[in-house]
């Protein structure tokens, strides 16, 4: 490489040649220079560093420590918020874990003091020795934190699950015919055979009769909805009530209704009153359970509650009797018969 000097004190121009080892070689001078600099600079402020009477160094000295203390308390309380947010999730998570426990402990009939859920859990244990002992860090307590938060939304869905399903089985135990219809009245007549009171022969009753005086309250054995209220030839003023669980009940014989078609009806709702209308020779409730129309016992559901005295759940049949299966489609038949005469 060639450099061309021009000056005013100079007759005329020069050239300087340069080589490249020659430039190769000041560059490495100016390096090791700088870093010889830079390593001197290092030594005498390590060597005077503790001489804190120099003003200068105790000045550096205490602008790079205050530096650093500000950048780890920032880093610190970013973690400590970070945390506190997660906790105040977890705390939030743990409220509604009590309520469900609490609900799902009513609901399966435990004993408040068995499951305290507002109380902490009782531990214990030995003193862990020295070599057993660690400080949690708080990367470690932040991926705790999270691994809880986890497992408490995994539990508090699980919970909620079984929550649905006991309120579930709750509302299906309101469609089950457990109330007596009629709470005044005597028994006189149990599902099964029986002598029939205007022939005299031996036939199936698909219900029992309760005999009570005219007027006198019919209520919902379960709750449902009013599939029909009408006139029968022989059931007279009746009500059936469908529990959308395949069973319906029936309130015949009655003086009068309550309510009418499509009508919702709570367990234990008025419906209607006692009567005689029909094929009945006095005042009486007609009741029955039918599943998806076949008649059933319905001292097998009043069972639940109570039977008046001297009612079994299970009649016996007399010899010779017709198995269930036959009575069924007669009775089937029957009812397509008592269709096609109604009014």
């Amino acid at each position: 490489m060639n450099i061309i000097l021009v000056s005013d004190s100079l007759a005329k121009s020069r050239i300087v040649t340069i080589s490249q080892g020659q430039i190769i070689a000041a560059a490495i001078g100016l390096l090791a220079a700088g870093f010889v600099l830079a390593l001197g600079t290092y030594f005498v402020t390590m060597n005077y560093a503790v001489d804190l009477k120099n003003p200068y160094l105790r000045t550096l000295f205490s602008k790079l420590h205050q530096k650093e203390m500000q950048q780890a308390e920032t880093e610190m309380r970013d973690n400590l918020n970070a945390m506190a947010v997660k906790l105040g999730e977890i705390q939030a998570r743990i409220m509604r874990l009590d309520a469900f426990g609490e609900r799902l402990g009513k609901a399966a009939g435990i004993k408040p003091t068995e499951f305290r859920f507002g109380e902490p859990p009782a531990q214990g244990g030995a003193v862990p020795s020295a070599e057993l002992q660690r400080e949690i860090s708080a990367v470690e307590m932040k991926t705790r934190l999270e691994e809880l938060t986890r497992v408490l939304d995994d539990r508090s869905d699980k919970l909620g699950i079984l929550d649905s399903i006991l309120m579930e089985g709750r509302v299906a135990q309101k469609a089950i015919p457990t109330v007596l219809p009629v709470e005044a009245g005597y028994f006189s007549s149990n599902f099964g055979y029986r002598i029939d009171p205007f022939n005299g022969k031996s036939v199936f009753h698909t219900g029992v009769d309760f005999v009570a005086p005219a007027g006198t309250p019919v209520v919902a054995a379960a709750g449902g909805v009013v599939s029909a209220a009408e006139f029968h030839p022989e059931y007279g003023h009746m009500v059936d009530i469908d529990h959308d669980n395949g069973l319906t009940t029936r309130y015949a014989h009655l003086s009068k209704y309550q309510v009418k078609l499509g009508d919702v009806v709570l367990k234990g709702q008025h419906v209607g009153d006692v009567g005689a209308t029909g094929r009945a020779t006095g005042s009486h409730l007609h009741f029955e359970v039918r599943e998806k129309g076949v008649p059933l016992n319905p001292n097998r559901f009043l069972a639940a509650t109570r039977l008046p005295a001297g009612v079994s759940a299970i009649p016996t049949p007399p010899p010779g009797a017709p198995t269930a299966a036959s009575v069924a489609a007669a009775l089937r038949q029957d009812a397509r018969a008592a269709a096609t005469h109604k009014p």
